[in-house]
């Protein structure tokens, strides 16, 4: 499967926490990947040429800053008692929206919320726990995203195909 994924860069502070939370809450994919936007999910190996394309069409856009202010809890469809944590942005949602756009033309089913995955708990009650703590004693985080990377995802292994770097801040 393919992906584009937002590489957030965080104040050390900031992205040792967000490893950290996913290190404990969500191992398996902490293993393979950092913290981290996906812009596009589960596309088929036969769109990596429309996805470099579009990736490269990419490289005139602007880096931006983003704001990490809250975390979503989102439940896993019943019967499961399950949830996910996420840390959604305030300021630099739409640039993500606008992105995820631009990389997706044709509209997914559920809109896109811009997120970064912090962990997958059994009980919906855990997620809410640790998310009151982490609003508490980590947020807001203040990032900023400048490279977009094309990922290959097969099994354990996670392959980059392409990135791109955007454009600094105007002078």
């Amino acid at each position: 499967m393919l992906y584009v994924v937002a590489w957030p860069l965080l104040a050390e502070a900031g992205d040792t926490a967000l490893r950290r939370l996913r290190a404990q809450y969500h191992p398996r994919e902490a293993d393979l990947i950092g913290p981290h936007f996906t812009l596009v999910f589960d596309a088929l190996l036969s769109d990596e040429d429309r996805l470099r394309t579009a990736l490269a069409g990419l490289a005139d856009r602007r880096s931006f800053w983003f704001v990490l202010e809250r975390l979503v809890r989102h439940d896993v469809a019943p019967p499961s008692r399950a949830a996910y944590l996420f840390a959604v942005p305030a300021d630099g949602a739409a640039e993500l929206i606008e992105l995820y756009e631009t990389l997706n033309p044709v509209p997914a089913f559920e809109a896109f919320e811009p997120h970064i995955t912090l962990g997958l708990f059994d009980r919906a009650a855990e997620a809410e726990h640790l998310a009151r703590m982490v609003e508490r004693q980590h947020l807001p985080m203040h990032g900023r995203v400048e490279e977009l990377a094309l990922l290959r995802r097969d099994g354990d292994r996670l392959d980059i195909l392409a990135s791109v770097r955007l454009l600094g801040e105007r002078s």
